[in-house]
């Protein structure tokens, strides 16, 4: 075997050893959620808190494996699932493909600010329930109401995160190019792209937790399948156990959206992460 071979070898078992590395970190979230879990297991096996509010893990899982298999109210938990994460996605990436490049419009032109800021600052604060008893209204009870709804509640992190990303440019860095002899194509790829990424990935995180967050509002009228529906539906009987379950495959479905969008900034932004 040449030294080549050998030394390709080895770079590769090294990196192989550092991706399985286990950090500190991620010691203490295992820790952490272990403790969770035998505190919960403890509350529950003591009966320090009534089972009606706080069933037993035992409880939860048989509540998972039965919506998974048999369903609930006449959908498995794969179902609604794929209802919930469709209405969320055909939001926000709606939201993505508007919100960005007006954002980025009104951080480079004051006119443009200054006819789309108002309203996106008007609607921002209010309640997503009353703002969907008028979308219901104009819209109907189907999915539209509930892809408007998610597709505004997206929409303000994502135009105020790409404005201020515009807005923060380091004018510096745009006269620099342009003394190299940068044209308007390569100032707009090599400085004003890489300058505003980072902010607008942050605000796509942002945009989509609270995105997710106004799913059980989108789908507690007129819905017959959806995770946010089932908690809702569930909580009107008193199962706890299916609300919980539903709550924590909400949270653990968060984690993984978020972790996309992680993965698409690493791609997008890789000299942040060297």
């Amino acid at each position: 075997m040449s030294d080549v071979s050998v030394g390709n070898l080895e770079t590769s078992i090294v990196r192989a050893v550092r991706a399985f590395r286990v950090s500190p970190e991620m010691l203490l979230t295992a820790a952490t959620i272990v403790a969770l879990t035998l505190l919960w297991f403890t509350l529950a096996r003591l009966k320090l808190v009534n089972p009606l509010f706080l069933p037993p893990p035992e409880d939860v899982w048989r509540a998972f494996v039965t919506v998974l298999t048999k369903g609930y109210q006449g959908s498995r938990l794969d179902q609604h699932l794929v209802a919930s994460l469709s209405r969320i996605l055909t939001g926000y990436v709606l939201a993505c493909l508007v919100g960005i490049p007006l954002g980025l419009l009104m951080g480079l032109s004051t006119k443009v600010k200054a006819v789309f800021d108002p309203m996106i600052e008007f609607y921002r604060p209010l309640p997503p329930l009353a703002l969907y008893t008028l979308l219901v209204m104009w819209l109907g009870i189907g999915d539209l109401s509930k892809v408007t709804l998610l597709f505004l509640a997206a929409l303000p992190p994502l135009t105020i995160s790409a404005m201020q990303a515009a807005r923060g440019i380091d004018r510096q860095y745009v006269k620099a190019a342009l003394c190299l002899g940068a044209g308007r194509r390569q100032l707009f790829r090599h400085v004003f792209v890489p300058a505003c990424l980072p902010v607008i990935c942050t605000g796509m995180r942002i945009s989509l937790g609270f995105t997710y967050t106004v799913l059980v509002a989108a789908e507690i009228v007129a819905a017959t399948a959806g995770l946010g529906w089932m908690v809702w539906d569930a909580s009107k009987f008193l199962l706890s156990d299916v609300v919980i379950m539903g709550l924590i495959v909400l949270g653990l479905t968060g984690l993984a959206l978020d972790f996309l969008v992680r993965r698409a900034e690493r791609a997008l932004t890789p000299w942040r992460f060297q």
